[in-house]
């Protein structure tokens, strides 16, 4: 119960945060604000979020864990690219699972993409999910993240496709299919994510 009151305050803040954005403008818009029209106070604000642009953020934060569980369930012997493409492709479809929440995933990108605070906060976390997806595609592999260059680059090139991914889909107002878009994506980039060197971890490629 706890956990659900907990969720429901948060949706409360975000959903009021994003209407009060919408018309008014990211600047224009002050956390004073977005606590009356949540019908909470500054301290309980502050309680769920450390800032006006987490508030837009965090509706995404938990993606990143996503993509790292779905990585770390995938077959060992799956190819890295196989087993990369399943790890972002459970991150995108968590935006498009539901309509009512499909379309306030859609508002949430669109604000994050177009304003230059929100951007520069999710790309800092977009940084924490691939030190995630790094360690543990080297855990996947035997490989050491800290000495091997490969783990931090096929994280990185799975982000860059996820980004690309949720650019494409917020552009088309949610009418293309993520997965669609997300297999387009990994087939551009599998020759390099099972490239040489990968084999050495006994992945077949």
């Amino acid at each position: 119960m706890a956990e659900r009151k907990r969720q429901l305050v948060s949706n409360e803040l975000t959903e009021a945060a994003l209407q009060l954005l919408a018309s008014k403008g990211y600047d224009a818009v002050t956390v004073d604000e977005i606590v009356a029209a949540a019908g909470v106070s500054r301290r309980t604000f502050f309680r769920y979020f450390a800032s006006k642009e987490d508030v837009v953020v965090q509706f995404l934060a938990d993606l990143g864990a996503g993509m790292r569980a779905e990585l770390a369930a995938r077959p060992r012997e799956e190819r890295p690219s196989v087993a990369l493409r399943h790890a972002v492709g459970a991150g995108l479809a968590a935006c498009a699972d539901r309509s009512d929440h499909t379309e306030r995933a859609l508002r949430v990108v669109r604000l994050i993409l177009r304003t230059p605070a929100l951007l520069a906060r999710f790309m800092e976390r977009q940084a924490g999910w691939r030190e995630e997806l790094a360690e543990e595609q080297a855990r996947r592999l035997g490989l050491d993240v800290g000495t091997d260059l490969y783990p931090r680059l096929a994280a990185g090139m799975a982000l860059s496709a996820f980004d690309t991914v949720l650019r494409r889909w917020s552009e088309s107002e949610g009418t293309e299919d993520p997965a669609a878009l997300t297999d387009q994506a990994f087939a551009l980039i599998a020759p390099a994510l099972d490239a040489s060197g990968v084999g050495r971890a006994g992945v077949g490629i």
